[in-house]
């Protein structure tokens, strides 16, 4: 398969119609129908079923939705980082979410600048979520995740600390001098929701809780009333007079891991992720 193929399929897989699909990768329709039509026959399988009125995927077409969406990124990926390797002077791009494990960070950067032969690095600080696709398509060549919210599958990783989750309530609320909280407490909370970050596709998951794309919004719907959160321990040292903590002591652990592309050999990054790892 080409990857012009790749991209004809995903535009047409995502979009469901043929003519948005067209119209997107400013081309023609009859030319997009017969590259399609090409890929099917070489595959040997049904990628979509078209009617009159609509398209819709096939299992198959599904699969290779998935895969052709994972090769364009590492198509991209290594575009990128071939683009990066020869710029000068050679870095090291490091993607973290904001606000998080910020004590660790710290201190790793100040480790590495005093190793010798260290190279300066960027800190691309990111939405929840969002570190793993930038590590993913060759935007940064490392990253802080955090399981079990991020995917570290295919990665190479370094476990770094591992911490209890705590819930974030409002002050004044009746829970908020219990000594602890189980989960089961926690997701029954009525008046206070917990939040609903993005999904990787941008829509939110269906339930009562507000809407939030960062800890900045989180935070203050929590000191209005308006919600609650189960946060890593760490936060802790964001908060304001106008929260109150509970731990949570059934809640998963938290890990935070170092993670980088299984196929680097770039010097920088395995001095960085050996000076994490001292840490």
């Amino acid at each position: 398969m080409e990857t012009r193929e790749l991209r004809y399929f995903v535009a047409v897989a995502e979009e469901l119609h043929f003519g948005r699909a067209a119209q997107r990768l400013a081309m023609a329709q009859p030319p997009l129908s017969r590259a399609i039509q090409q890929l099917e026959r070489r595959l040997g399988v049904v990628l979509l079923h078209r009617t009159p009125r609509a398209v819709a995927l096939t299992e198959a077409g599904s699969v290779l939705l998935r895969e052709a969406r994972a090769a364009l990124d590492a198509v991209a990926a290594a575009e990128r980082r071939t683009r990066r390797a020869a710029a000068e002077p050679a870095g090291v791009v490091l993607a973290t979410k904001a606000g998080a494990s910020s004590a660790l960070l710290s201190k790793l950067l100040d480790a590495y600048a005093a190793e010798p032969g260290a190279v300066a690095v960027e800190v691309m600080l990111c939405g929840p979520g969002e570190q793993e696709g930038l590590l993913r398509d060759g935007r940064a060549d490392v990253a802080l995740l955090h399981r079990p919210f991020d995917t570290t599958a295919g990665l190479d990783t370094e476990v770094l600390h591992t911490e209890q989750q705590i819930v974030v309530l409002p002050v004044g609320h009746p829970l908020a001098d219990r000594p602890r909280l189980s989960m089961a407490e926690v997701t029954t909370l009525t008046d206070l929701p917990l939040p609903r970050w993005p999904r990787r596709d941008g829509g939110y998951p269906d339930g009562p809780g507000p809407q939030v794309r960062d800890h900045t919004q989180l935070f203050q719907l929590i000191a209005l009333g308006r919600a609650c959160a189960l946060v890593p321990e760490s936060l802790r040292a964001h908060l304001r007079d106008t929260h109150a903590t509970v731990p949570v002591p059934d809640a998963p652990p938290v890990t935070t891991v170092i993670a980088w592309p299984p196929h680097s050999r770039s010097q920088p990054v395995a001095a960085l992720v050996r000076t994490a790892t001292r840490l």
